[in-house]
């Protein structure tokens, strides 16, 4: 049995070649044999083939091609292009250290109002030590008050610093003038002010009255995939050349909970201060990744998807986000949707057809043959997994058959910035580039999972990589990768 596996393994790379490239395999020998039938025909035949032909046969071989080719450019959507992007950039001050979390957690048990107790704390501790997290992430300033800060003004400067920090460096990379953007969309999940985030970047920039804007809100940590399909909707009917400008952040100032219910308290270890802001245009002059895919799964339908993550008020009337014991199944249930409508259109050939016959194995013949997993590391070079927690890049790891290096990206920023929700794909992605393995032709799927349930995919080829490090990272890729033990011990 392990010496006909061995056989299958070898003989795979083979079977690669010839399927992924079989319209060459049979396009060569045709050629060949049109170029030997051209040879044996005499100069005497091709003139009396050539006087045969009349003139509309000559017409129409030369228009029908070309006006199918006009057509197919008229119809067929238009690329879109990043031009750049940016990421908040995390202040020392804000850093928490899980001793000083810690030490603050049983501060706020002494408050009046709050019912976080000692038994919460040490149950934030053990899942500190097993949550991937480091020494550096970063809490909003209102955080380390106490009690901490939840009003509306201190969730105002919250995203004020985030959001604005984020822009200022995007547009001092890119060199635009926020007067040349045409379309702006703001994602962010747990804080919609009035006037909006949108309104809010308008008048910081002074953009012009034109300008097309949503803030989407609600969405939960994949909005930031959806924010960019968004964008490419919009752009593919706007005038050649606009720009979309993306803000993909989460406030979480106003939703630092209080209560003792165990499945509302994992936020408050987890989720951190952090943004990214991206630009995106169908002009490909200074891009650097063309976007090929976006994917969206969405299992809402279902009440113990759309229950999983789900913000409400504890018995005592704290408001937090409870997430279910069932998150993982529900999370694999929607990347398994997802992998099964972005397979067909990134897979190579050779993978779509293991992965039809094993499917029609399964139906025909027997239902207990084993699903065939296609190879998603044969359709892209670098995978940016949602840095939602441990669990979560454990399971997909497992899922997708990825090694440590393919996730790494996902694990360190996990590490070093916490989960920032929606725009923890882009802090891996700077991982990646700040490292240096970024390619030019390389391909990039990002993958983020949302409240409702929703599993996204984004797919992106490289066109430019980065000249530099200077980043989110630019201070502390010199120290990574760093080793993250099962648990930690303080």
């Amino acid at each position: 049995m392990s010496s006909s596996s061995a056989q299958l393994k070898r003989l795979k790379p083979l079977y690669q070649q010839v399927v992924n490239n079989f319209l060459v395999v049979v396009a060569a020998p045709l050629a060949v044999a049109a170029l030997v039938n051209a040879a044996r025909i005499g100069p005497d035949e091709l003139v009396a083939r050539e006087r045969a032909l009349r003139p509309v046969h000559v017409f129409l071989a030369a228009f029908v091609p070309a006006a199918a080719a006009t057509l197919y450019l008229m119809l067929r959507p238009r690329p879109v292009y990043l031009v750049d992007y940016a990421c908040f950039r995390t202040k020392p001050n804000c850093r928490v250290p899980f001793a000083t979390f810690l030490e603050h957690a049983k501060l706020v048990t002494y408050v009046e109002g709050a019912s976080i107790d000692e038994r919460s704390v040490r149950f934030m501790t053990r899942l500190l030590e097993r949550s991937g997290l480091g020494e550096e992430t970063c809490l909003p300033p209102a955080h380390h008050f106490i009690p901490p800060y939840r009003n509306l003004e201190a969730s105002r400067a919250e995203g004020e610093v985030v959001i604005f920090n984020a822009i200022d460096d995007l547009l001092a990379k890119t060199g635009i003038s926020p007067s040349a953007i045409d379309i702006l969309i703001v994602n962010c999940s747990l804080f919609a002010p009035i006037p909006s985030f949108t309104d809010m970047i308008i008048n910081k920039y002074k953009m012009r009255s034109d300008v097309r804007n949503v803030h989407l809100s609600g969405m939960g940590c994949s909005a930031g995939l959806i924010s960019v399909g968004l964008a490419r909707n919009f752009l593919q009917v706007a005038p050649r050349g606009a720009h979309a400008l993306v803000v993909s952040t989460e406030t979480i100032t106003p939703n630092y909970y209080v209560g003792k219910e165990r499945a509302m308290l994992l936020p408050n270890c987890l989720f951190r201060m952090g943004g990214a802001a991206v630009l995106l245009s169908t002009s490909r002059a200074k891009a650097r990744f063309r976007l090929s895919r976006v994917v969206r799964t969405l299992t809402g339908a279902q009440d113990s998807a759309y229950r999983c993550v789900f913000q409400e008020e504890d018995g005592e009337g704290h408001r937090g986000i409870n997430l279910s014991k069932d998150l993982m199944t529900i999370a694999g249930d929607s990347l398994k949707a997802n992998i099964t409508a972005i397979g067909p259109l990134v897979l190579p050939a050779s993978e779509q057809l293991l992965f039809a016959l094993s499917f029609i194995a399964r139906r025909v013949l027997n239902r207990r043959v084993k699903p065939y997993l296609p190879d998603f590391r044969m359709a892209f070079e670098h995978f940016c997994i949602h840095a939602g927690g441990r669990a979560v890049i454990d399971e997909l790891q497992r899922s997708l058959g990825l090694s440590d290096e393919h996730v790494e990206a996902s694990r360190m920023a996990l590490h070093r910035f916490g989960n920032t929700s929606s725009s923890s794909v882009w802090y891996e992605l700077a991982y990646i580039e700040a490292k240096g393995r970024m390619r030019r032709g390389d391909r990039v799927w990002m993958i983020g999972f949302g409240s409702g349930f929703k599993c996204n995919s984004a797919a992106w080829e490289c066109i430019s990589p980065a000249r530099n490090a200077d980043g989110p990272w630019a201070e502390s890729i010199c120290r990574y990768p760093v080793d993250i033990p099962e648990v930690l011990k303080h």
